[in-house]
């Protein structure tokens, strides 16, 4: 296939961002890079500030903690 155009290699990027650190999440069982991982998400970050974004997720684990392994 070769190589993207720049413009579209660069949208592809702010998505395996965001995937790369919710696996090293999952990996590590840590939740800090679960909440870096959300502040990086181009949607999340475009409607809620990074302490809203910390509480999400916060939320999230408290919410879903039975099928969650511990996590840091």
């Amino acid at each position: 296939v070769g190589d993207l155009p720049p413009q579209l290699a660069g949208l592809n990027r702010t998505n395996i961002n965001v995937q790369n650190l919710m696996v090293e999440s999952a990996l590590n069982r840590s939740k800090e890079a679960a909440k870096h991982a959300a502040m990086l998400d181009p949607l999340t970050a475009a409607v809620l500030t990074l302490d809203k974004i910390s509480d999400m997720v916060d939320e999230m684990f408290e919410a879903e903690s039975n099928w969650l392994p511990k996590f840091k």
